[in-house]
C-alpha cells in the first residue's frame, strides 16, 4: 500500500503527465455531460418507460453508448459510427488498390484516409439517426413535432453533431491526453453502466437474502477479468537477429556494429475484439429464420455466435497477418530467426505458429463472448451480466492496459519506478517488437 501511494506521488510530480491526466479527465465530464443532453421534441420519461433499453441488443448497444441511447441524448450515436467507418476503411485497405495506395503514403496518406473516415462516419449518421427515432424513440416524440420535415432534420443534424464532437473529443485525447481517445470513450461509456448495473445486482440479492452470492458473483467476476487479460496479454515472441554489419567511424575508419536482437509479437488473441464485432453484425440474419435466435442468454444463439466469432478469428487473422510479407522484410532487413533459414522457410515456420495459436485463441475468445449467457442464465440480471464478458470486458481490459502502460512510460522516462513493483508491465522487455500489423 506504502508503495502504491508513492507511485501516486510521482505520477502528480511529473508535470506534463499531471497535464495530460486533468486534461483527459476534463474531457471526459464534458462527455458524460453530454449525454445527459436530451434531444428537443422527445418525451423522455414516456421513452424509458416504454422500452428497456437494458434487455438484448438495446441493452448492449445502450452499453457502449454509457446509457445515452435509453435517453435519447444528443450523443445517442456516440462514438460507434466512427468505429463503423474505421472498419469499412480498414477493410477497403485490404481490397482496393487506391485506398492500399494511401495506407503506404506515410502522413499524408494517413490525413486523407482520416478525412473520408470522417466522411463516412456523416453518411452513417445520417443513415441511423432517422432510424433511431422513428424506431426506438418514435412513441415519445411530442405529437407536435412528429409530422415536422424541419423538426427531422435538426434531430438528425444534432444527432451527427453529436457524433463528430464525440469523434473530436477522442482526438484530442489522444494528441494531449493519456491513452488511446477514441478507445477511452468507449470504456468510459462502459463503466458508466457499471456502478448502477452493481447496485440493482446488489437490491435483488438483498431482497431474496442472497449476500453470499452476490459475493460469489464478484469473486467470479475477479477471475474472468483476469482471464480476459491473459487474453489480451498472452504474446508468443519469436527472436529475431539482425546480422553484423559494416559502419563507417571517425577518421574514415570501418567497424563492425554487432548484430541487434529483437523479436517478432504474435498475440494469442491477434484479431483483437473484431470477430465479435462481425459476430454480433451477422446475428441480426438467424433471426429471420427463428425466434430462438432472438434470446441472446438461449443456447442456438449463444451456439451460432461462438462458431462465427471462431470463424472470424481464423479469417481477420489470415487477412492482417502475412506471413510471407513478413518474411521478405525481414530479409530484406538482414534480420533473421535463429535456426530458421530466410525466405520460404520463415514464412513456413511463421504460418505454423501462427495455425498453433489461432485455434487456442479463437476458442478462448468465443467462450468470453458467451459468458454473459452463462451469468444470466445463472440469476444474474442482465445490465450486470453484460460485464463478465464479451466485447464489452475486453474493450475495458484492453483501454485499462494501454493507459497504464503510457502511463508507465512518463514516470520511467522522468526516472520514477513504474506502476509495478519490478517497474515492469508485463509485455515490456529490453528487446525490441518488430512492427507488426495492426488491429482496431
Amino acid at each position: 500500500m506504502k508503495d502504491f501511494f508513492k507511485t501516486l506521488k510521482n505520477i502528480w510530480s511529473v508535470e506534463e503527465l499531471k497535464k495530460r491526466i486533468i486534461y483527459t479527465l476534463l474531457l471526459v465530464l464534458v462527455y458524460r455531460i453530454g449525454s445527459y443532453i436530451v434531444i428537443p421534441g422527445i418525451d423522455t420519461e414516456q421513452l424509458m418507460s416504454g422500452n428497456d433499453s437494458n434487455e438484448g441488443i438495446l441493452g448492449l448497444i445502450n452499453i457502449f453508448a454509457g446509457g445515452a441511447f435509453g435517453r435519447a441524448s444528443i450523443m445517442t450515436l456516440g462514438i460507434m459510427p466512427y468505429i463503423s467507418a474505421s472498419i469499412v476503411m480498414q477493410l477497403l485497405g485490404m481490397a482496393v488498390p487506391a485506398v492500399q495506395k494511401m495506407q503506404k503514403e506515410g502522413e499524408s496518406g494517413r490525413k486523407k484516409i482520416n478525412k473520408y473516415t470522417r466522411y463516412l462516419t456523416v453518411l452513417i449518421c445520417i443513415f441511423q439517426g432517422p432510424t433511431y427515432l422513428s424506431m426506438y424513440a418514435g412513441e415519445a416524440i411530442y405529437p407536435a413535432f412528429r409530422d415536422s420535415t424541419f423538426w427531422w432534420i435538426q434531430s438528425v443534424t444534432i444527432l451527427t453533431a453529436g457524433t463528430l464532437f464525440v469523434t473530436w473529443l477522442g482526438e484530442r485525447i489522444t494528441d494531449r491526453g493519456v491513452g488511446n481517445g477514441v478507445s477511452l470513450i468507449i470504456a468510459i461509456g462502459i463503466l458508466a453502466n457499471l456502478p448502477a448495473a452493481l447496485l440493482g445486482e446488489f437490491g435483488a440479492k438483498l431482497s431474496n437474502g442472497g449476500m453470499v452470492l452476490l459475493l460469489v458473483e464478484i469473486v467470479v467476476l475477479f477471475f474472468v477479468i483476469m482471464a480476459t487479460v491473459l487474453l489480451v496479454q498472452g504474446t508468443r515472441r519469436i527472436p529475431v537477429h539482425s546480422a553484423k554489419r559494416i559502419v563507417n567511424q571517425r577518421g574514415g575508419r570501418q567497424g563492425v556494429a554487432n548484430g541487434q536482437r529483437s523479436y517478432i509479437p504474435l498475440k494469442i488473441n491477434q484479431a483483437g475484439v473484431m470477430p465479435i464485432i462481425f459476430a454480433q453484425a451477422l446475428m441480426f440474419l438467424p433471426a429471420f429464420i427463428s425466434p430462438d435466435f432472438t434470446d441472446v442468454a438461449g443456447f442456438w444463439y449463444n451456439l451460432i455466435f461462438f462458431v462465427l466469432i471462431v470463424m472470424f478469428t481464423y479469417f481477420y487473422t489470415a487477412i492482417t497477418m502475412n506471413p510471407n510479407q513478413m518474411a521478405d522484410e525481414l530479409k530484406r532487413s538482414g534480420a533473421f530467426i535463429p535456426g530458421v533459414k530466410p525466405g520460404k522457410s520463415t514464412a513456413s515456420f511463421i504460418d505454423s505458429l501462427l495455425s498453433r495459436l489461432i485455434l487456442p485463441g479463437s476458442i478462448f475468445l468465443g467462450f468470453i463472448a458467451i459468458l454473459p449467457a452463462f451469468a444470466m442464465n445463472s440469476g444474474i440480471q442482465n445490465s450486470f451480466a453484460y460485464f463478465y464478458g464479451g466485447t464489452s470486458l475486453l474493450i475495458m481490459v484492453g483501454v485499462v492496459l494501454d493507459t497504464l502502460q503510457q502511463v508507465e512510460s512518463y514516470l520511467l522516462n522522468s526516472e520514477y519506478d513504474g506502476l509495478m513493483k519490478n517497474g515492469k508491465i508485463k509485455g515490456r522487455s529490453n528487446m525490441a517488437p518488430v512492427s507488426m500489423p495492426q488491429t482496431i
